[in-house]
């Protein structure tokens, strides 16, 4: 028996562990990847995958042909990277923050407070908004009505809906997001602190010269992967915030599927435009990979 067989023969039980999570990823990840397929058909429901006849790139020519995708698409594109340059540092900031605490208690109690928006589905976090940010009987505009100021409208002029969906996506992500980022500093070698303080650094500078470099490859990783994604979109929170008011920014390529491809049973349409948003998002995450690995040597490839 050979070196690996043997390997093999004494580490049996740890292959054998890894059947149940290969099946999950096999059968739900890699099976529905025959759905694919439907971008390149005429695609019939009733005739199936293997009845449907096959057009060629003719869908691809459709959606490329449609004004309201590239609106959508330039949307996605925007509120992602707005969303990117948000959203990103401020979980690194509040961990940064929550690591300076001393307090055991306040600090259980803050970081319980940061993390509960994050269990809220996007249609109650929807609700709340309507009931805090409507032009005419949110909480905002009352308060700013008893004090003799015009209403804001948060959620029907595009721009203030910009401001308000960047700010609620920050409050509802922010306080999850420093779990990574908290469990990273407590890798950091406490010694280093113990030198940067014989050393006269403050706790700014520790925060600036010791903790940041010593989870730098954890924001590295992480924004990585965020780039890999600004193609991509979640439905529910454009679809809950947004409305016909503001449809100049909130019609995204998630929407967009579900309005021109869901609801009208164009399921080719819809594929299509799927497989483009995958092919976009593995170019963004090997090129981000590669960017990141040529100048800071850290990458997840």
């Amino acid at each position: 028996m050979n070196n690996k067989g043997l390997y093999f023969y004494r580490n049996w039980q740890l292959y054998a562990l890894l059947i149940l999570p290969l099946s999950y990823f096999l059968i739900f990840k890699y099976g529905p990847m025959y759905g694919i397929l439907i971008a390149f058909q005429d695609y019939n429901l009733f005739k199936g995958v293997s009845g449907s006849p096959w057009v060629g790139l003719d869908v691809f020519r459709e959606v490329f042909g449609m004004s309201g995708f590239y609106d959508a698409l330039r949307n996605t594109f925007m509120l992602n990277i707005l969303d990117l340059l948000v959203s990103f540092p401020a979980p690194i900031v509040l961990a940064l923050l929550l690591n300076e605490l001393s307090g055991n208690r306040f600090k259980k109690l803050a970081q319980t407070a940061l993390y509960l928006p994050h269990f809220l589905s996007w249609v109650i976090i929807g609700g709340i908004m309507y009931q805090v940010f409507a032009t005419n009987t949110g909480i905002i505009n009352l308060l700013l009505g008893h004090l003799g100021i015009d209403p804001i409208p948060f959620l029907t002029d595009k721009y203030n809906w910009l401001i308000t969906y960047l700010t609620v996506g920050v409050w509802q992500s922010a306080g999850w997001g420093t779990i990574i980022y908290l469990a990273a500093i407590t890798g950091v070698n406490t010694e280093l602190y113990e030198a940067a303080a014989v050393d006269g650094a403050g706790r700014m500078r520790r925060m600036w010269s010791v903790t940041l470099p010593g989870i730098q490859p954890t924001i590295i990783v992480l924004l990585i992967l965020k780039i890999g994604e600004i193609v991509q979109i979640g439905f529910d929170r454009p679809y809950v915030i947004g409305n016909v008011s503001v449809r100049d920014f909130s019609e995204v390529i998630s929407t967009f599927v579900y309005k021109t491809g869901i609801q009208t049973s164009q399921f080719s349409l819809a594929t299509a435009v799927g497989l483009f948003q995958a092919a976009v998002g593995i170019v963004l995450l090997l090129g981000a990979n590669y960017i990141a690995k040529k100048i800071t040597e850290n990458g997840v490839l």
